[in-house]
């Protein structure tokens, strides 16, 4: 059972199906309920599967506790007139609690009491929500308005006629709340549309240290400088809000802004350093402009003493620095593509250099921007190169000013040969070889971004971009804020040992679940009290395709003679021992012939069980009809096997007594020969992880 599908992954639904099922079950036997709203608990998985920009079922906050019962349940539950109201705040606790308890939730979310008082605070309006029309989706909307003009909702005949008496303007509705739906409905998207990237897990230096780093940024001096300027009394302005001349004169040589101005000042346009300072401090929160006066923003005080809240201030500000940044400087000079697009590609920008296991080389960055531009302004072939150009001007002045605030770093070698490999994006501009605008020159006087003419990385020195500690950190939060998953190495070390055994089978890399395994162990004690507890988590978990992944994932973080070791123990384990044996034949310390024939049994059940699992009831009755006897010989021999896991044992007998009679196996054939379903896949195929 994974907690994580990607948005066209057909997956989803058969695992939403398993699970609902499963946890009507629970909800009987341990919670003592008999009246499960099924259909509201697959909604609210609909939610965060097709609703949110990370998809993960098992992480829930209080901020998706209200979207879902005041916006997704109004838009996606239908209810018709004489029904009553759906139990989607029942449902939703219920959901809750079961992945509290089978150790589904996700250790990064917020805690389940919380999230119970959310669901309470958030139920009182949800009656009110779902009776607000214009909260509604197209679909609910119109089914909702044939079911009140009478329409036998059942018979396609009678829902034509009420499609065309629609059309026609035969049906009174009210245009304005029909406007606000489909206004909605334009700029939502469809389900999966939100959904991000994933990102892969990083590390990063301890606060301390990041805010020494941040101590040391030059601008940041700059900006307290200007702040305790301005004051709280304020500093006089010119007509146009722009620093008086003398100011500007004596302000720059205060803040060592670096600006070399002529012997006449005649304006603050002749500071350029002393101009960016002023925008980004502006930008920044941290003064105000108020008739005609500068004033230090009193709420900023805080930040102002505090280096890494106040780099984090100036970091943020930059995404609101298109004007300052790139604007037109006189009536001449025309604004970039990525002036239009600034919003939009700053951000990808950096989230593409986020969690880079190796700097990106100038010329990768620029053509995949480039294809960026391309479909966003439906360019064709014939696109001026003087508008690429331009664009890539302005991108560099904004990661020089990245730079000089320690976001990221530049320096000039080696591509890795993994950016070789990639092919250039279909789209992408091959840049002109030797023209490179706003490019720093090596000391041959070749460009630091001179690349061969199909776009490709030369094989010679090239401008590599990458996050620094304190641009990975600042990014990371705003991937949170947007409610992205964006893992941290270290974050997991107090989490249950399901939920980190969990997270790193679905969102780690080998490396990174080695590195936060290790802090874990470290955090409970070292290996000899670390190890039960995981492995109790694994015996526990309800579900074997999870269980699976939970002990592939801890044999592959523990050094490698460990992990075969610790897998070799296992397999004289009753309860875990089906699992073991899958991770000692899969890392090829254990073949098939060499299984006892008990075991072999206990394996064909394991595969069949795992089976079940992933394809649902819907599924196994396929393989019926698609292998007929050999599947039937491979079920009557798990159903006799010694299997450890009696709940899914009585789940496979239930599932075989609703399958279709069909002829026996064929006479002769030792059972366990043939039709062996594979590990968590269909009989006779590989399974798909």
């Amino acid at each position: 059972m994974r907690m994580h599908y990607e948005p066209d992954d057909d997956g989803f639904e058969t695992a939403r199906d398993v699970f609902v099922g499963r946890l009507e079950r629970w909800a009987v036997q341990v919670q003592g309920s008999d009246a499960v709203d099924a259909f509201a608990v697959a909604v609210a998985l609909d939610y965060r599967h097709g609703a949110t920009v990370d998809g993960r079922l098992g992480l829930w906050e209080p901020r998706h506790v209200q979207a879902f019962l005041l916006d997704w349940a109004p838009r996606t539950l239908t209810v018709l007139p004489g029904e009553e109201l759906p139990e989607a705040p029942e449902a939703l606790r219920l959901l809750l609690r079961y992945l509290e308890a089978t150790g589904l939730a996700d250790p990064r979310g917020t805690d389940l009491d919380t999230l119970l008082g959310a669901v309470d605070d958030t139920a009182a309006g949800y009656p009110q929500a779902m009776a607000d029309r214009t909260r509604w989706g197209l679909a609910k909307f119109w089914t909702t308005l044939a079911a009140e003009q009478g329409v036998d909702l059942g018979s396609p005949a009678a829902l034509a006629r009420f499609t065309e008496r629609a059309r026609r303007g035969d049906i009174p509705y009210d245009e304005d709340v029909l406007q606000a739906i489909a206004a909605r409905h334009m700029t939502e998207g469809p389900p999966g549309s939100l959904r991000a990237e994933p990102q892969l897990p990083v590390t990063l230096p301890p606060p301390e240290t990041l805010r020494a780093e941040a101590g040391r940024v030059t601008l940041l001096g700059m900006l307290q400088g200007l702040t305790e300027w301005a004051g709280r009394e304020g500093r006089p302005l010119t007509a146009t809000g722009r620093l008086k001349t003398a100011d500007a004169r004596e302000l720059a040589e205060r803040l060592g802004t670096g600006d070399t101005p002529p012997a006449a000042v005649r304006s603050v346009d002749d500071l350029p350093r002393l101009s960016l300072v002023f925008e980004l401090a502006r930008a920044a929160l941290l003064v105000r402009v108020v008739k005609g006066r500068l004033y230090a923003v009193g709420k900023a005080v805080g930040d102002l003493k505090d280096p890494l809240a106040l780099w984090r201030r100036a970091f943020d500000a930059v995404f609101g620095m298109r004007r300052p940044l790139l604007g037109a400087k006189s009536g001449w000079h025309a604004e970039s593509m990525l002036f239009d697009a600034y919003e939009d590609i700053l951000p990808d920008v950096l989230n593409t250099l986020y969690s880079l296991p190796h700097p990106m080389p100038w010329p990768r960055l620029r053509d995949s921007v480039d294809h960026a531009y391309r479909v966003r302004f439906q360019l064709g072939g014939a696109a001026d190169r003087m508008w690429f150009d331009d664009a890539h001007r302005d991108l560099r002045v904004v990661l020089d000013l990245l730079e000089e605030l320690g976001a990221v770093e530049r320096p000039v070698g080696l591509a890795d040969p993994v950016y070789r490999s990639f092919p250039l994006p279909a789209g992408a501009v091959p840049p002109v070889p030797g023209r490179a605008a706003g490019s720093a020159a090596l000391p041959d006087g070749r460009s630091p971004d001179a690349a061969s003419d199909t776009g490709e990385p030369s094989d010679g020195p090239v401008e590599l971009i990458r996050l620094t500690a304190l641009g990975t950190w600042a990014v990371r939060g705003r991937l949170l804020d947007a409610g992205r998953d964006a893992p941290l190495v270290g974050e997991l070390a107090h989490a249950p040992a399901a939920g980190l055994l969990g997270i790193l089978a679905e969102h780690y890399d080998t490396d990174s679940a080695r590195l936060e395994l290790d802090r874990w162990v470290q955090s409970h004690d070292g290996p000899d009290r670390a190890l039960p507890l995981l492995l109790d988590a694994i015996r526990t978990t309800p579900y074997r395709t999870r269980g699976q992944a939970m002990l592939e994932t801890l044999c592959a973080a523990l050094p490698q003679d460990e992990g075969d070791r610790f897998a070799l123990r296992l397999r004289r384990d009753p309860q875990v021992a089906p699992l073991a044996i899958g991770v000692l034949v899969s890392r090829g310390l254990l073949a098939p012939e060499d299984l006892t024939e008990a075991e072999s049994l206990v394996m064909v059940a394991e595969g069949m069980l795992q089976f079940l699992e992933v394809a649902g009831a819907d599924g196994f009755t396929d393989a019926v009809r698609a292998q007929g006897a050999d599947f039937r010989e491979a079920l009557d021999v798990a159903l006799t096997a010694s299997h450890p896991d009696h709940a899914a044992l009585q789940d496979l007998r239930d599932a075989a007594a609703r399958l279709p009679r069909t002829p026996m196996a064929r006479a002769g054939r030792r059972p366990g020969t043939t039709g062996r379903p594979a590990r968590g896949g269909k009989p006779g195929r590989g399974r798909r992880r």
